[in-house]
């Protein structure tokens, strides 16, 4: 029986780059681009009749802007929706707007200056469509509730003081993809001040990981930052990889250093999970923790292994609670996961794994 194709509504007032993203679309044997509307007054009367698997929605556009059109759509008949913008940096409290709002991904706008960006544009886009076709998404009245982050010590007593410092802290690698932003911060609020350090790498374009960082640090108890090439990771810290280039964890001496690389898309993104993990099982071991969470495809599920087979604890969020299970679903099926749980679990076991380590006298 062949397999269905994932059938798209573009929505955008440019006529040139609906065409564009159809092209794009229609190029993919999996993916069938089910017609095209210039505002949401006309991409409404098009739901009437028909519902696609996924909607792509532009921002700026005249009579009703898009972020007004997502929140109705969200609110009356939920269906994914990928935000594709033009957005830089200065405007990204939109972006942040839009996942608040519902939207499942947001990619660029096409870069047709060269071939390699419009490459790599496409296959992004095409990712972007296949996994939210796969996204659960719920009218924001039906949200899952996450329970706020609580005082201090409420989740795990600090670490005991005194102790003799050990040779090289503890560290927390974190992956994610679609739905990991609100995951991320769900998780992230709930952590005290003396949280492990944490290097993240979220599936996210150029030029919106900083403001990510930013935002997430407004409302977080541990600092939280776009990281930084050479600088040391310490204890209370979060450390978001910048968008499009990979992060890696290094050793130096007694400490850990981050390390900011180019390089090609790997399991077919930059940053990728996978650099992150096996930097992390080369010169960290057994001394960290590898959490996989929720999104599209299999980045992270090798690299958790290989942090597994060197002695490390790892963690997979569990199905229910991620918006979609492919990376997780594949990191255990690699075998690399040695425990599942859910996204509110997910800070309790990061500090039961840290203070475990402080009590042995590690880490």
């Amino acid at each position: 029986m062949p397999k269905e194709k994932v059938r798209v509504l573009i929505v955008d007032d440019s006529a040139s780059v609906r065409q564009i993203l159809q092209t794009i679309l229609n190029d993919d044997p999996d993916i069938e681009v089910m017609g095209t509307a210039s505002d949401p007054f006309a991409a409404a009367r098009r739901l009437q009749n028909e519902i696609p698997d996924v909607m792509i929605l532009d921002i700026e556009m005249p009579r009703m802007d898009g972020m007004t059109f997502l929140r109705k759509i969200m609110a009356q008949r939920p269906i994914p929706v990928i935000i594709c913008s033009s957005l830089t940096e200065e405007g990204s409290n939109v972006m942040f707007e839009a996942f608040e709002a519902g939207a499942v991904d947001i990619v660029p706008k096409p870069k047709i200056d060269t071939r390699q960006a419009l490459l790599e544009c496409s296959t992004r886009l095409r990712e972007a469509v296949k996994s939210a076709a796969r996204a659960r998404v719920r009218p924001r009245s039906e949200r899952r509730v996450v329970e706020k982050k609580l005082t201090a010590d409420a989740i795990i007593p600090p670490p005991v003081q005194g102790k003799v410092r050990p040779t090289t802290e503890r560290i927390v690698c974190i992956g994610a993809s679609t739905g990991g932003t609100e995951a991320l911060n769900d998780v992230l609020e709930m952590l005290p001040p003396h949280c492990p350090p944490i290097v993240i790498v979220q599936h996210m374009p150029a030029g919106f990981t900083a403001a990510f960082a930013r935002r997430l640090d407004s409302v977080c108890q541990v600092r939280v930052k776009e990281a930084e090439d050479g600088e040391p990771v310490l204890p209370g810290c979060a450390y978001i990889a910048p968008g499009a280039r990979h992060m890696l964890l290094q050793r130096i001496g007694l400490r850990y250093q981050i390390a900011i690389k180019d390089g090609p898309p790997v399991s077919r993104h930059r940053p990728s999970v996978d650099v992150l993990f096996r930097s992390a099982a080369q010169h960290a071991g057994a001394n960290a923790l590898g959490v996989i969470m929720t999104g599209m495809g299999d980045d992270g599920a090798r690299g958790m292994l290989e942090m597994r087979k060197l002695g490390a604890s790892t963690r997979a969020q569990d199905e229910e609670s991620c918006v979609v299970f492919g990376m997780p679903k594949e990191a255990i099926a690699h075998g690399g996961v040695e425990k599942v749980v859910s996204l509110n679990h997910i800070p309790r076991e990061i500090m039961l794994w840290y203070q475990a380590g402080h009590v042995a006298g590690v880490g």
